[in-house]
């Protein structure tokens, strides 16, 4: 009985169980693993896409390293670091492109984020009034880290000197430019901080998001190295970067006077 029915059943496809089996018999073994291989991709790729079409819809942040140098809040009493020190300047200021004065007594100021291009302006100013400028005082939240390596190198090479004053900000990559200084100068009372090197990174495509975060971890690790580097150049210990490290980029360690001394990044303190 069971013979029968199974017997008509193959009857009554037989047209397409026929057709179906010649195309399989015809088909080459590799041709079938590829065939495999491709609709597992598609599926792979369709699952990527729903996650991150839900992760961007509940969560953008956690896709987009925007940044945010301006005032973020000191870090936890488990991260360390001291309270933020109270500041003189404005954060409308501070989130300006950076501003580069000459000031009397050979001082050129440099308040706002270091924006991508700064170190170009910067140079230029070195370049024209070089000879009369001795000591670049800053007053910055950071910003762009190659500008600030670049800054930094030219006031390694021309020998000036850096200040950080009481109710200064000196934060993020600025320290770095800060660092390079001949004599570095800052007041017990200097907000001087750090933190993790990030950038902002939203793809189109899943696919993309995917290339992107590996992409920006090794310019991450790379910087990291070009940092530690010419920290070591300028005779400041390399091992203050590691607070750099250890910190979120939405807070800020702040050092305190014992730490700057230590890590020798301070060379004189300034008087009020």
């Amino acid at each position: 009985m069971k013979f029968e029915a199974n017997a008509r059943a193959e009857s009554d496809a037989s047209p397409f169980y026929r057709h179906v089996m010649t195309r399989l018999a015809r088909t080459e073994d590799g041709a079938i693993l590829r065939f495999a291989f491709f609709a597992l991709l598609a599926g792979t790729v369709g699952v990527l896409y729903v996650d991150y079409r839900e992760l961007s819809a509940s969560a953008p942040e956690a896709l987009t390293y925007a940044p945010q140098p301006i005032l973020p809040p000191a870090s936890s009493e488990d991260g360390g670091g001291r309270t933020r020190p109270a500041l003189n300047t404005p954060p409308e200021m501070l989130d300006d492109p950076l501003r580069i004065e000459l000031m009397a007594g050979g001082v050129l100021r440099l308040t706002g984020t270091i924006d991508p291009g700064a170190a170009t302006r910067f140079d230029q100013e070195i370049a024209q009034r070089g000879e009369y400028v001795s000591t670049v005082l800053l007053d910055s939240p950071g910003g762009s880290v190659d500008d600030a390596l670049q800054m930094g190198r030219q006031i390694l090479e021309h020998g000036l000197n850096t200040q950080v004053p009481d109710g200064a900000l000196c934060a993020s990559s600025c320290p770095i430019v800060f660092a390079s200084g001949a004599e570095r100068l800052a007041g017990h009372d200097a907000a001087i901080g750090v933190h993790q090197i990030y950038a902002a990174a939203l793809s189109a495509t899943p696919l993309d998001a995917l290339s992107v975060a590996g992409v920006a971890m090794a310019d991450a690790q790379s910087a990291t190295a070009r940092i530690t580097r010419h920290l070591g150049e300028t005779g400041v210990d390399p091992a203050l970067w590691l607070h750099a490290l250890e910190t979120p980029p939405d807070r800020l360690y702040y050092f305190s006077p014992e730490e700057m001394e230590r890590y020798v990044l301070v060379t004189e303190w300034m008087e009020n």
